[in-house]
């Protein structure tokens, strides 16, 4: 999001505006109220007498609700105005908006108060891609509602727009003519719907979302470990990732509970790798979104093959979409399929979720679906028999080109810029595919009472970790390989990809060694974190999406990784960096940032289009918290063991959740630098 944008959002709901309040969706502003993957409102602009209010301040009071203090002026040099405006929003499957006018001055004032309305219906995609419409929109007045429409054969979308004050309603919006006394304030109180389904009468299906929000807020900050630490701005990264968390969060009404959407604007939708990741992050702090994100996506799990949506049994869905190019099957999203590694994450957030709350109901109700997880590993993910899961994606039109986590057509080439021919078996799956496998033997032989299959996947396992350690590594580089191509090439450009590696335990200990220098040398570490692609790479770009920007959740799994294999310093260098950029983004990590050098810059560089918030940008400072304090479960206790860097001093987490009921965590700076 861009920083000169304001946007409130609740569930799958959410207003994203101008520092005015106005939204005028253009090609390079993505303004507008969304519901369900469709634009219900693209134009909404306030004027006093012609003059659009300029603005003053703005509070943020919550992400379901802001605040714009506005002066209607000349333009001098003063704020040569008797008149301010303030704008009080709310979102709630559409929105709520007061205007409250004051006149200041001495004299009375005649004002003519607009409000310009439009909607294009434009589904997300159209958004994104900049399509045209194939369906009518129509607007229409009723006993003084603006109705504004679209229609497209049967898929039918309405806006409804109602006012508490009595003004002339037009097909393009509402026009109060008042005269406001000496002294005096008037308001109106507007009320927008944007639903596929209204009741008859027009009226909410839910109460009041703002009241409803702002408890869950509070309960969710309350129920959450309480957290201590010297380093002020820690507590407030800390607070902003709870409040963020809590505003992503969605019910299904399928599932009970709640999953963290991916991101705003463009991911406000049920996804499977994003839900995944940022449900492990929070383990320690809410672990009750892993068990409703596995339950939600247990639902949905592939039962047959559709190349259309790159569907197969057992696979783990990529994400779910409502809108209009959806409906008629002009995006594959209904579920779309197209990542290759959901379901490795998928049996891997469940381990880690039964290991830290010692939930084992949740672990037999899953235990089918896990069996059919390791089912497409072996039979569809590796999609030519030679050990490793590759993807290459069915829908040719419309599927995506690349289904790991850098999903961006450039993100895997090689050291010379070229891009490497698919089918790709990238390295990080193939960590993750030794990691689901060990945590599911786990499992297997601990609660579904499958000794021999625990065995098998073992031994399955540890083959795969020598194989890959043989045919990844790049031993004049000393590093491994970014992925096989379609050739069973190495791609062999410098990646943080490397990282995961970690994370997931597959590299051998004097090949993590080698990496673990990689990850923090100049060509990767920025002095802010870890590079998605080294700067000594061809196709590096600091602000390439995936060739050289910097992503807190790659970030954070690093960070976890290098405590996996012991260096601890090098995990709190990493924490600290990544921290120190969240308090320079006002507490909230966005999706990514430019890889400039810290030396150069001496702040983080924002990317231009990066969703804010985004869930597991939202999660990172969760899980660098749990590496510097070496947070982990044995199934039974909470194991601490801090390397915690200045300045961050002293950190303390108190009634942190999991099988031992509730502990604190302590740590002090002493033993990393």
């Amino acid at each position: 999001m861009s920083l000169n944008s304001v946007s409130i959002l609740d569930g799958n709901t959410f207003v994203v505006s101008d520092r005015r309040g106005d939204i005028d969706a253009t090609p390079i502003d993505n303004q507008g109220l969304f519901l369900d993957d469709t634009r219900f409102l693209s134009r909404w602009i306030l004027t006093v007498n012609g003059m659009r209010p300029t603005v003053l301040s703005i509070d943020e009071q919550a992400y379901f609700k802001v605040q714009f203090f506005e002066a209607v002026t000349t333009g001098t040099v003063y704020v040569d105005s008797h008149l301010s405006v303030t704008r009080r929003r709310s979102v709630g499957r559409g929105f709520q908006e007061e205007i409250v006018i004051e006149n200041h001055d001495k004299e009375p004032i005649d004002l003519e108060i607009k409000l310009d309305a439009a909607a294009d219906f434009a589904d997300l995609f159209e958004v994104k891609d900049k399509l045209e419409k194939k369906g009518q929109t129509y607007s229409k007045l009723s006993n003084g509602t603006l109705t504004l429409g679209y229609q497209r054969e049967g898929f039918k979308r309405e806006t409804r727009i109602t006012a508490s004050q009595k003004g002339e309603t037009r097909k393009d919006g509402i026009t109060f003519r008042v005269q406001l006394q000496p002294r005096t304030e008037w308001s109106v109180s507007v009320d927008v719907q944007a639903s596929a389904r209204l009741s008859e009468a027009g009226t909410r299906e839910s109460g009041d979302a703002a009241t409803l929000s702002q408890a869950e807020v509070d309960e969710w900050v309350a129920t959450a470990p309480r957290l201590i630490g010297s380093w002020d701005p820690l507590k407030q990264i800390y607070r902003r990732s709870l409040v963020d968390m809590a505003a992503l969060r969605f019910k299904t009404g399928i599932v009970p509970g709640a999953l963290p959407a991916a991101g705003l604007p463009w991911f406000m939708a049920v996804f499977g790798r994003d839900s995944l990741i940022t449900s492990y992050q929070a383990i320690p702090y809410a672990p009750e979104l892993a068990a409703s994100t596995l339950r939600a996506l247990a639902l949905f799990q592939g039962r047959i093959e559709d190349p259309f949506r790159d569907e197969e049994p057992g696979k783990i869905l990529h994400e779910i979409r409502l809108g209009e190019m959806t409906a008629f099957e002009e995006r594959p999203h209904s579920p779309y399929f197209g990542s290759a590694d959901s379901t490795m994450l998928f049996l891997i957030v469940l381990e880690e979720y039964v290991r830290w709350t010692g939930d084992r109901t949740l672990a037999h109700e899953m235990e089918r679906q896990a069996r059919a997880a390791i089912s497409w590993i072996d039979k569809f993910g590796d999609r030519d028999g030679d050990g490793y899961v590759e993807y290459e994606r069915r829908n040719k039109e419309t599927g995506l080109e690349n289904q790991c986590w850098k999903d961006s057509w450039d993100s895997i080439a090689f050291a010379d810029g070229t891009l490497a021919p698919t089918p790709r078996a990238t390295c990080e799956l193939q960590g993750y595919v030794y990691d689901a496998k060990m945590r599911t033997a786990r499992l297997a032989r601990d609660v579904w009472g499958a000794a021999s299959w625990a065995k098998q996947l073992e031994t399955e396992a540890a083959e795969l970790k020598r194989r890959f350690n043989k045919d990844f590594w790049i031993p004049e580089r000393g590093f491994f390989a970014l992925a096989l191509d379609g050739q069973k090439r190495k791609v062999d450009s410098l990646t943080s990809n490397i990282g995961h590696l970690l994370w997931s335990g597959i590299a051998e200990a004097d090949k993590a060694s080698s990496c673990v220098k990689h990850l923090m040398s100049d060509a990767l570490f920025s002095g802010w974190g870890v590079r998605t692609m080294a700067s000594s790479e061809s196709s590096y770009n600091p602000i390439g999406y995936h060739v050289g920007t910097v992503w807190p959740h790659d970030n954070s799994i690093i960070a976890w990784g290098l405590r996996r294999y012991g260096y601890r310093a090098e995990a709190a260098r990493i924490s600290r960096a990544m921290l120190e950029a969240a308090e320079l983004f006002n507490g909230r990590l966005p999706e990514a940032f430019g890889g400039y050098d810290r030396a150069t810059t001496h702040f983080p560089v924002e990317y231009p289009t990066a969703c804010s918030p985004q869930a597991w940008a939202t999660g990172a400072p969760l899980l660098l918290i749990r590496a510097l304090l070496g947070l982990d479960s044995d199934g039974v206790h909470l194991i601490v063991d801090p390397a915690i860097p200045e300045p961050l001093g002293r950190i303390e987490l108190l009634d942190v959740p999991g099988a031992w009921g509730r502990m604190d965590a302590f740590g002090r700076a002493r033993s990393a630098r």
